[in-house]
């Protein structure tokens, strides 16, 4: 299962950024080599077979390039605007996954994106973290899921 949500998530990120930034070079790799004091966490629900969320931990400078190449204007800070067009590339790859995931029976829907204070102290059957490196920054992505029987 867990081999199945990586490659679903590096599929549709990589995708997602062909697509939108012009970016076709990204790599993988494992979360002990991501340090950022300063991120954007956008939490994706997942409801289904699945249930739980996926979790995009964007540093700001990954945010702040990310928001320049969609809008064409300059940001100098995290702001609602900026928030807005990082959570809408997230639920746009989490709608993805859920895409690539329904191909392999695994039926899941993706609830509207939020912004999260991380709670470290729930328990989830499947968890699996990686990070994506791209030439505007690094992005990591948090799957913390439970199968729902």
């Amino acid at each position: 299962m867990k081999d199945k949500l990586h490659k679903a998530l590096i599929d549709a990120t990589h995708n997602v950024f062909e697509l939108m930034f012009n970016i076709s070079e990204i790599s993988d790799h494992p979360t002990e080599d991501f340090e950022c004091d300063d991120e954007v966490d956008i939490a994706i629900g997942i409801v289904g077979d699945l249930e739980g969320e996926v979790i995009y931990r964007f540093p700001i400078s990954t945010s702040l390039n990310m928001v320049k190449i969609m809008s064409g204007m300059e940001f100098e800070e995290v702001d609602a605007f900026v928030t807005s067009a990082i959570s809408e590339i997230a639920n746009i790859i989490s709608g993805n996954v859920a895409t690539a995931l329904s191909d392999s029976d695994i039926k899941c829907d993706i609830l509207p994106p939020m912004q999260l204070e991380l709670n470290e102290n729930k328990e989830y059957e499947i968890e699996t973290s990686r990070c994506i490196s791209t030439t505007i920054g690094d992005i990591c992505l948090d799957v913390r899921l439970n199968k729902a029987f």
